[in-house]
């Protein structure tokens, strides 16, 4: 099938063509992975041989499937031009992400109040849109309702399990995190208060 019909089935139509030419521009291998807890996408340069690689989560909305892809070309940009002489979320990175999300937020395809947010954020881009709050708490609004929760919306000692079927309870807030206690061992581990999460009925 045409690598555009593909990718339009993963984020807004009309960025799919774009996303189209800068995968056969940079001869880039683009995979569309499966849903990883710890990152949205990755970026591999080439090494002994191979294309650049590129993955991003199946799982994510369109409009945060795009955001991450965009994320990850701005990566191969850096690299196309500093090799490994910059930091990863450098000026360099950051300035890259900028230009090339202009396409995108020249158009009409992200919601008004998502085009605001994501404007605000590209003033000074995070390594994650995970580490924007606002930015992550808006691109959530688009998520399907898969019966997810955030940990900060959970009252504390309740008890959620994550997608990996381990299960937790809520304690304390600890500065920015929140400290949970692993049921099955008794460790305890400190949470981002937006990571996704199933609660458990009392």
């Amino acid at each position: 099938m045409d690598k555009v019909k593909i990718l339009a089935r993963y984020m807004p139509e009309e960025a799919a063509p774009i996303i189209g030419r800068w995968i056969d521009h940079f001869k880039c291998d683009f995979k569309i992975s499966r849903g990883r807890t710890t990152k949205f996408g990755d970026y591999r340069a080439p090494h002994n041989g191979s294309h650049h690689r590129i993955s991003v989560n199946y799982n994510l909305n369109p409009y945060a499937f795009l955001l991450t892809t965009v994320h990850e070309f701005a990566h191969l940009l850096t690299w196309e031009e500093h090799k490994h002489r910059v930091k990863p979320h450098g000026q360099e990175w950051k300035g890259n992400f900028r230009k090339m999300m202009q396409p995108f937020l020249n158009s009409s395809m992200f919601p008004a109040e998502l085009h605001q947010v994501i404007s605000e954020y590209l003033l000074n881009p995070a390594a994650s849109s995970c580490s924007d709050p606002s930015l992550f708490r808006s691109l959530m609004k688009y998520n399907p309702d898969r019966g997810l929760s955030t940990v900060e919306d959970l009252p504390m000692n309740s008890c959620f399990r994550m997608t990996d079927g381990r299960v937790f309870r809520k304690e304390a807030l600890r500065r920015k995190r929140y400290l949970c206690t692993q049921l099955s061992d008794g460790k305890s581990y400190l949470f981002n208060p937006l990571a996704e999460v199933f609660p458990l009925a009392d």
